[in-house]
């Protein structure tokens, strides 16, 4: 069994940006503000799988109580 075979499958900026519904330049500009955790691998920018998850995990925002996400709350009371 060789090495290679534990290394993750890396992604590239446009299978990341597929996988997360987002445009390639979106993706691009959370790698020039630093915001997306990448690897560089020689000239090429690629994301580990795990890291990108672990990212996501840690952006979540919790669900606020009472909160049934079926419509917007306006400060009236009032749902639309």
């Amino acid at each position: 069994m060789s090495n290679t075979d534990t290394l993750p499958q890396l992604l590239t900026i446009d299978q990341l940006a597929e996988r997360l519904g987002v445009s390639i330049r979106h993706i691009r500009r959370l790698i020039a503000e630093r915001r997306v955790p990448y690897l560089k691998v020689g000239w090429f920018i690629r994301f580990d799988p795990a890291d990108i998850a672990a990212w996501l995990d840690g952006a979540r925002h919790p669900q606020r109580q009472g909160d049934d996400r079926t419509g917007v709350v306006f400060p009236t009371g009032r749902r639309r």
